[in-house]
């Protein structure tokens, strides 16, 4: 059974700084690709920002571009998210999950049902 664990949220006032972590259980490397989606309050969950395991390319969503950063380790089992100059609007729980495999052609990185397993999440609070 493949668990996905996050840590790393907590409470940041605004213009801050936090670090995600994500911990797998089974070989990160062995996954097609990793990604963190979040989700506010009365709000779906969102496409934060992803990363594919072989290769490294990165994918993140407009929102977040140029402030967060996602990264990998294959070696430790373990996908990151630095996340700088924080806004209030970045208030969510924020959920890492891992894609087995890409099913067909119209597979995109950022759209959550192609995403197998999922963490508990993690609570990030922005103050203003």
């Amino acid at each position: 059974q493949v668990q996905l664990v996050e840590s790393g949220g907590g409470l940041v006032q605004a213009g801050g700084s936090l670090r995600l972590s994500c911990a797998a259980s089974t070989r990160a490397g062995s996954y097609y690709a990793m990604g963190w989606f979040r989700q506010a309050p009365g709000q779906e969950r969102e496409f934060a920002a992803a990363v594919y395991m072989t290769g490294g390319t990165t994918y993140y969503a407009d929102c977040v571009k140029g402030r967060f950063a996602i990264s990998r380790d294959n070696a430790k089992n373990t996908v990151s998210l630095q996340m700088n100059s924080l806004k209030p609007e970045d208030t969510a729980v924020y959920y890492c999950a891992a894609a087995l495999a890409k099913y067909g052609s119209s597979w995109s990185i950022r759209r959550e049902n192609e995403y197998d397993y999922w963490g508990q999440g993690t609570q990030v609070t922005v103050s203003s």
